[in-house]
Parts: structure tokens; C-alpha cells; sequence
């Protein structure tokens, strides 16, 4: 045989062997392809929904009577809803409720002074923070001289009221284990729990303690401006859509850089 003839055949053969390799394993087939971010479902809809407790001034507040929302956090959501082009649809909530209510996908994010939190942060991911909190106390004016200190309210027959569900409730059971905690639903008719003497305190985030103290003269924020502790306020997203979650903190950027998250503040908080 000639050399010629002889690499023609050799050629054949081996891709005779290779067909046939590629035959038997064939390759595997392609990864599917990643849901849709948030951010295009938005788009596609022409809405965004908003988890808001309405419980939270100055951050978010529902008015029973009439149904209608307000607060800086209610402010800021529709702004992010007319930077996307979308209606805006704030969906009712509790702090209970508030993080099976983003999981399961009834809103697109949560918004309404939401605290960051680590336990938070293992089911959903949030925003840069855009304000920098704490807890404290807030008591009867003439009893402010009493509660200068965690120490101080932390003693028996101190009785410390709180709201269910939420950061409150988590900092008082693990901080006082003398006084009594409270628990009362309503965060909006806690602070009346004060004044009509049925309890002694109430810890709360600083920015709401200065919120209450300028609607009721008979109640006194206890050193707002010296927090018990560290706590940043984001707003709460789905969990790895980091699409929507860049697009979210570059709006959050440039509201706050161009003054809009202070134009809105700025009724509340003077």
C-alpha cells in the first residue's frame, strides 16, 4: 500500500473512532438560564411592591381611618417607583410577617425603617444602609432621672413594654433579665401605654424615641444621641438578585448625594 493511501485510511479510521466516541458520551446539555432579576420583572409589569408595616414613623405610617400612607421610607418608594418607570403598590405588613411576606414574593422589597440585622441577612439581602441607628429609651419626662442606663431600667418591677416581631422585642429579651417585658400588637398606640401609666418605658430605635417626644410633651427621648447599640436601616431585598440590588443602591446613592432622601426627611425630623 501506498504511504498516501495508507494516511487516508489511518485518517478514516480515527474519525470513524471519534463519531463513535462522541456518540457514547455525548455532551452534556447547557446550564438553564438564570431566572429574570427583579429589576426586569418590574419593567415587564409596570410595578413595584412594597412591604411596609405603616407602624413606623417617621418612617412609615398607614392611617387606619382613611388608608392612606405616609413617611419618609412611603416618600422614598415612590420616588425608586418613578426612577423605574412603574405604579407603586405598598403592600400591607407586620414585623412578624415581614420576611415571609418578601420571600414568597408578595413585594419586591421591604422599605419602613427595617433595621439590619444578621438573622435578616441569612434569608434576604439588603440595600446599603442609609441611616445609622440605635436603641433607646423613652419614658414618662418625669421619670427620665430613673432610666439614664440600661442598668437602671433592667431592675424588677420596671415594666418595659414592646412591640412583637421585631428588633424591640429581640433587644429586650436578651438584655433585661430582671425587668418585665410587655408585649403590646399595636406599635401605634404603644407609646399611650407610657403615658397612661400601664408601663414604665419602651426601648426603641433613637430616631423614632425623637419622633414621639416632639408629638407628646409628656414623654422624653433618654440620650437619643448616646444609643445602647449599632444599628443601621437599609431597605430589605430578594435574596442574590444582585442586579436589582445594584441598581437599588445606585438610586440610594443618588438620592441621598442630591438631597431627595432630605427633602423628604426633613418635614419629619425638622
Amino acid at each position: 500500500m501506498r504511504r498516501g493511501t495508507l494516511v487516508i485510511v489511518v485518517g478514516w479510521v480515527w474519525m470513524f473512532l471519534g463519531a463513535t466516541g462522541c456518540a457514547q458520551h455525548p455532551l452534556p446539555p447547557a446550564p438553564p438560564a438564570p431566572p429574570p432579576s427583579t429589576l426586569d420583572l418590574i419593567s415587564q409589569h409596570g410595578e413595584l411592591r412594597v412591604c411596609s408595616t405603616g407602624d413606623y414613623r417617621p418612617f412609615t405610617y398607614r392611617d387606619p381611618g382613611t388608608g392612606q400612607w405616609t413617611g419618609i421610607d412611603i416618600d422614598m418608594a415612590g420616588d425608586m417607583a418613578a426612577k423605574l418607570g412603574a405604579r407603586l403598590t405598598v403592600v400591607p405588613t407586620t414585623w412578624t410577617n415581614l420576611m415571609g411576606d418578601l420571600t414568597a414574593g408578595r413585594c419586591d422589597v421591604a422599605m419602613g425603617g427595617i433595621s439590619v440585622t444578621l438573622d435578616r441577612a441569612k434569608k434576604a439581602s439588603y440595600s446599603d444602609p442609609y441611616l445609622i441607628d440605635g436603641k433607646a429609651p423613652i419614658t414618662r419626662c418625669s421619670d427620665t432621672g430613673r432610666f439614664q442606663s440600661l442598668a437602671a431600667i433592667d431592675r424588677p418591677g420596671v415594666r418595659v413594654v414592646v412591640n412583637p416581631g421585631g428588633t424591640n422585642e429581640k433587644f429586650a429579651k436578651a438584655e433585661l433579665k430582671q425587668a418585665t417585658v410587655v408585649p403590646h400588637p399595636d406599635n401605634n398606640t404603644i407609646f399611650e401605654e407610657i403615658m397612661a401609666g400601664r408601663a414604665d418605658v419602651m426601648i426603641t430605635d433613637a430616631s423614632e424615641t425623637r419622633w414621639q417626644a416632639t408629638q407628646h410633651p409628656q414623654l422624653c427621648a433618654v440620650h437619643p444621641d448616646r444609643p445602647l447599640n449599632f444599628v443601621p436601616k437599609a431597605y430589605l431585598l430578594p435574596r442574590g438578585d444582585r442586579v436589582f440590588q445594584e441598581w437599588v443602591n445606585q438610586w440610594l446613592r443618588l438620592a441621598l448625594g442630591d438631597g431627595t432622601y432630605q427633602r423628604f426627611a426633613r418635614p419629619w425630623t425638622g
